[in-house]
């Protein structure tokens, strides 16, 4: 299949991230790179990284998409695979995503849902049903193909070439696995695997105000998308005229 680079964006999760690693480092099919994006942590999440070998990016503009986009960014592997730093993937969860994307049907990418652990019963429950269950269920039914799970996917690293220029990577103010998921080209496609499971805290459904915020953001997320849907080709052309304007710059300085 290639090589996998596993992606976590972390800010001010030293603890989660040591747990997320330490059951990285326990994967039956090791990762060939991990990237833990600081994305301006004020306590040792980033030496935590570096002490078990992690590599670790530094992306100062906050917000998970800048972040996880720099980290893809920096990926050297075939595949991208991505965790939170509170993500606490079982020992065959790269192998079981190795032998996925290596099946016949070739998707871009896969994902799974969330096994939730911490909280009370009652907001494991929310976060499981309410949240992730309606996501899926809602955004499937929107899109046509399955929406990405930001605690747990695997993406092809051509595709993200392909995409890089077209997703909302430098807003904080949008989900990234439904933005990523949104802009999908046409022939690309998500496997939804139910028994893909990754732990993943449910600190954020802690009350009902913490819950209305995600939602509340989802809802913004997908008011962003519809402005600009269809324009996909007109929103590449501009992001590639300003790239092409940026190396032209830095250029310019080099010879200065």
């Amino acid at each position: 299949m290639g090589s996998i680079s596993v992606v976590i964006p972390c800010l001010d999760d030293a603890a989660m991230l040591r747990v997320c690693l330490s059951a990285l480092a326990a994967q039956t099919r090791p990762a060939d790179e991990i990237i833990v994006v600081d994305n301006g942590s004020s306590d040792d999440s980033a030496a935590v990284a570096r002490a078990v070998g992690a590599r670790v990016v530094t992306e100062p503009r906050r917000g998970i998409w800048p972040a996880t986009a720099a980290g893809f960014d920096a990926a050297r592997g075939e595949l991208l695979a991505r965790l939170d730093a509170d993500s606490v993937p079982p020992p065959d969860w790269l192998a079981r995503v190795e032998r996925r994307m290596a099946e016949a049907d070739a998707p871009t990418a896969v994902t799974g849902p969330g096994r939730f652990y911490g909280g009370t019963a009652f907001t494991r429950w929310v976060a499981r049903h309410l949240y992730i269950g309606g996501y899926f269920w809602a955004i499937g039914i929107l899109l046509g193909h399955p929406p990405l799970f930001g605690s747990n996917y695997a993406l092809r690293s051509e595709a993200w070439r392909e995409l890089r220029g077209i997703v909302h990577r430098e807003r904080a103010d949008v989900h990234d696995d439904l933005d990523l998921a949104w802009w999908l080209r046409p022939g690309m496609s998500v496997a939804y695997e139910r028994s893909l499971l990754v732990g993943v805290s449910a600190r954020p459904f802690d009350s009902w105000a913490a819950l209305g915020r995600r939602l509340r953001m989802a809802f913004h997320t997908l008011a962003v998308e519809w402005r600009e849907w269809p324009a996909l080709e007109r929103r590449a052309e501009h992001r590639a005229a300003a790239t092409d304007t940026a190396v032209a710059d830095e250029g310019d300085q080099a010879v200065a």
